[in-house]
């Protein structure tokens, strides 16, 4: 750049230093900056991280504080596309026959259920409020489809098994393939009963049939591409191959204007049944989807308009009242008195965010029939705000109770503070400068009594698992010493051995603490030389070890207290 250039640049006046940047790349880093902070608050509040990610950038977007302009907005939605395109890619990779198979009938069972009783309470509820036939039957439409993007990222996010998450899996794709199909269906039907020639219809039909077939074979064929290159490449070219084939694909079905959830879907399915690398490739697909689903969701969440919620007005209420109660109802009744009492309580609430495929579908509305397009724009937008911040929370909670989440996830626990993180970072750089922190004393002159610690956290033997999961969420401990009331030790619970464990509440009081305690086989006498503590913790992967005196407890020995003394001496 020469300086003649910089020359000609305009100077800032004196309000316009206290604007914001007008940079979409300074935008952009303010929105992930704000989704960290935002993601971390969401762990300890113990909420989804999505919600987090839209709430924050509800905040920044247009609609509230306006740190975003809408305009830099736009610029990121290629990054949104691809974003979605890889969630679709991934869900797919899901789908092998065998896992069709396996849960086949009892998804297409559910999913049917699910449809018809949304679509009839919706069109019913859209006429009993004055809207006519056609927007009310559309309206049954749009209610169908579920959030694939929100609904998948977090499942993943709480890494829950089972069959509610089995199911939900299935029934995202299913309710956004069956709401694509009854859209097209149902503009066709309004076209023909409104007597706009049959030939329309006709056309619209073979248009349909087309596009659809066109999504499928575009979605086959890069999933078979991905097959044979990954076995012709090595793994750190795939992630490459990967972008090259998704960005490809997409850009096909934008110039074909075809859907491209059924492709990608189609390109995951056709990879996890060609490929015997399935696995791989979606550990690969973690290196990039991650950060791309961050960019959606506060995207996403600041292009949500919270004053479109108040808009919608009466008929936004009943649209919500009743997709809710279809989406419940519809599961309880198709899973039957015979059926896993889990899903028919839980699977329906795990159904309800809503948001890309029904926003998608709106604006074909719009496009093709601005008049019917114009009638249901306001009540969806309004309506998508609440499913998607309702949504996420709602589907943490059904596999929650369901007992589909492991223990990690279900509670917030971390081994260290930022108080303590801090402190390490100053003490490591006063060591690099030639100071010395602690004053240290010699090891030698020490025993284990001399840094032991009096005071820690015990768990009773008789205590439920309850009391243990609120002992688990407010220490920062990874080991946690079992004694009976004597104080005589009966053994430890380890933090790492539970946090893969599914937590099942309805155990919560069946299960006692002495239940999960495995026998203390290291154990310091408070006499011993720190030496020999030292080499115990160093081969141990416990950061506490109990200190025993006469079969009782009488204190802890702790990790990062031995570095105190040693980690100088090391150095």
């Amino acid at each position: 750049m020469s300086w003649s250039t910089l020359e000609t640049r305009p100077t800032l006046g004196p309000r316009e230093h206290f604007e914001l940047p007008d940079s979409y790349i300074y935008s952009f880093g303010l929105l992930l900056t704000a989704a960290l902070v935002a993601g971390q608050a969401a762990l300890w509040l113990r909420l989804p991280r999505v919600t987090a990610y839209l709430l924050v950038g509800l905040l920044l977007g247009p609609h509230v504080f306006a740190a975003i302009p809408k305009e830099h907005l736009e610029r990121f939605h290629p990054l949104l596309d691809m974003a979605m395109a890889l969630v679709l890619f991934n869900m797919g990779c899901h789908f092998s026959l065998g896992y069709f198979r396996k849960i086949f009938r009892g998804a297409l069972r559910l999913s049917a259920g699910e449809l018809a009783v949304t679509m009839l309470l919706v069109t019913l509820g859209m006429l009993l409020v004055g809207q006519s036939w056609q927007v009310a039957v559309l309206f049954g439409v749009l209610a169908l489809a579920t959030a694939p993007a929100t609904t998948v990222l977090v499942l993943k996010e709480n890494e829950s098994e089972g069959p509610i998450t089995e199911y939900s899996m299935a029934l995202v794709a299913l309710n956004n393939l069956a709401a694509i199909v009854a859209f097209e269906a149902v503009l066709v039907g309004i076209f023909f009963l409104n007597n706009t020639a049959g030939a329309s219809a006709h056309e619209h039909l073979i248009w349909l049939g087309l596009h659809l077939t066109a999504s499928l074979v575009l979605g086959i064929a890069g999933g078979l591409l991905i097959s044979y290159a990954c076995g012709l490449l090595s793994p750190n070219r795939w992630l490459v191959l990967l972008v090259a084939v998704a960005t490809g694909v997409l850009g096909l079905c934008e110039v074909l204007a075809v859907p491209y959830l059924l492709a990608f879907l189609a390109m995951g399915a056709t990879v996890a049944n060609a490929s015997d690398r399935t696995n791989d490739v979606r550990q690969e697909l973690e290196r990039i989807t991650g950060l791309l689903c961050v960019v959606f969701f506060v995207t996403h969440g600041a292009e949500l308009d919270i004053g479109a919620l108040w808009a919608a007005g009466i008929v936004g209420v009943v649209y919500i009242v009743t997709r809710s109660g279809g989406k419940y109802l519809g599961i309880y009744l198709a899973a039957g008195k015979q059926g896993n009492r889990d899903v028919r309580r839980w699977l329906g609430v795990a159904l309800l965010s809503q948001a890309g495929a029904a926003l998608a579908l709106k604006e074909i509305a719009v496009e093709r029939m601005p008049e019917l397009g114009k009638a249901l724009e306001p009540i969806i937008l309004g309506t998508v705000v609440f499913f998607e911040f309702v949504g996420p929370l709602l589907i943490r909670r059904a596999v929650l109770s369901a007992g589909e989440m492991p223990l990690d996830k279900a509670i917030h626990h971390q081994a260290t503070t930022p108080w303590m993180e801090l402190r390490n970072m100053c003490n490591r750089l006063l060591l690099a400068m030639g100071f010395d922190p602690w004053h240290l004393r010699s090891p030698d002159d020490l025993t284990v009594s001399d840094i032991m610690r009096k005071n820690y956290v015990t768990i009773q033997a008789a205590a439920t698992f309850d009391e243990l999961v609120s002992v688990l969420e407010h220490s920062h401990d990874n080991i946690f010493p079992v004694i009976n009331g004597d104080g005589e030790l009966l053994g430890v619970i380890r933090y790492r051995e539970l946090r893969n464990a599914v937590f099942d509440p309805k155990l919560g009081r069946l299960v006692r603490a002495v239940d999960l305690a495995q026998p203390a086989i290291n154990v310091l006498h408070p006499d011993g030389p720190l030496r020999a503590a030292w080499e115990l913790v160093r081969n141990s992967p416990d950061d506490l070890i109990p200190v025993g005196s006469q079969g009782r407890l009488v204190g802890m020995v702790a990790r990062r207290d031995l570095y105190r003394f040693f980690l100088k001496r090391s150095e």
